[in-house]
């Protein structure tokens, strides 16, 4: 019996792998974009290969019309893909049609269609115990003494300063020791200065003291159970067994301790072009989007405390 026949590896492959690798060394993209919207490329190649039944090559990828993104996107959607999720597809299928069009130099004729509606959705903030409460208990529920150092210190970060997990990953020994601020790089290379808070130091001074490896300068910060680079996940499985354990909502992620971080600054009178610069966003309707999370605080108290609501 003859073996099935393989993927076919259409020629405008190529170009995906080019655009990655545009993305992560001109554009600076982060590795998971970069992977995510390599995807999206490689998906849409695919696709076009069997819905037209021949090979698809770069030069092909110019005449796309309507009715083939159209096509393309209805395949994701019944493959289970979401709104959000298929919005970002159709960005991620414009920006690779933008690329392939300039690299044969032509100018892109993006087809005219709309990115289905997404839910607009908002930050859930966590109270300020429930916050400490959760480093507290994945600290203590740590494998070691040194490693639930590590991991209160990093939470501490993300609801103390703000910063994204990979921020504070990519923190290395050089910014030893913590002074009253810190610099942090964060998306597109793009750095700015969060101010450290006592209870923040000091975790991170206790850290540092416990941890079993040399933290060279040039380094990681924060090290993995045998001394290399800390995966990301590990922290997010931190998160939702301590999440578990104290019965807290499955919202409360990593990432909502920064939406946190926002939202109780945001309420106690915090600027929003001070939270923009200490958030690096790149603009300030990403920031916006706290002032909606407040309002909405508000009226729920509002709900529970007024005797006529």
């Amino acid at each position: 019996m003859a073996d099935a026949p393989g993927p076919i590896i259409h020629p405008a492959a190529a170009l995906a792998a080019q655009w990655g690798s545009h993305l992560q060394h001109d554009r600076r993209r982060s590795p998971h974009t970069v992977r995510a919207y390599v995807a999206t490329a490689r998906r849409l190649i695919d696709f076009l290969g069997q819905y037209r039944g021949e090979e698809v090559v770069a030069a092909g990828l110019l005449d796309l019309g309507a009715a083939d993104l159209r096509a393309f996107l209805a395949q994701r959607r019944g493959q289970g893909l979401g709104a959000s999720s298929a919005a970002r597809e159709l960005s991620g299928v414009r920006a690779f049609l933008t690329y392939a069009a300039e690299q044969q130099g032509s100018h892109a004729r993006l087809p005219r269609t709309r990115a289905p509606k997404r839910p607009r959705t908002l930050p859930r903030p966590v109270a300020p115990d429930e916050a400490m409460g959760l480093a507290e208990d994945a600290a203590d529920a740590a494998s070691a003494p040194w490693i639930g150092a590590r991991d209160l210190a990093i939470l501490l970060l993300l609801y103390g300063a703000g910063l994204r997990v990979a921020e504070a990953l990519s923190l290395t020994a050089a910014v030893l020791p913590i002074g009253q601020t810190l610099r942090v790089t964060g998306k597109r290379s793009k750095t700015r200065v969060v101010p450290v808070v006592a209870a923040v130091r000091e975790a991170i001074d206790e850290y540092v003291r416990q941890c079993p490896y040399p933290l060279d300068r040039g380094e990681p910060l924060f090290l993995g159970a045998r001394g290399g680079p800390l995966n990301p996940d590990l922290v997010r499985r931190a998160v939702a067994a301590a999440r578990r354990r104290l019965g807290l909502p499955d919202t409360l992620t990593p990432h909502a301790l920064r939406h946190s971080f926002a939202t109780h600054l945001l309420a106690r009178g915090a600027d929003l072009r001070a939270l923009q610069e200490l958030l690096g966003h790149a603009s300030l309707s990403s920031t916006q989007i706290y002032t909606a999370v407040d309002a909405a605080r508000l009226l729920d108290v509002y709900r529970h405390a007024h005797p006529r609501a």
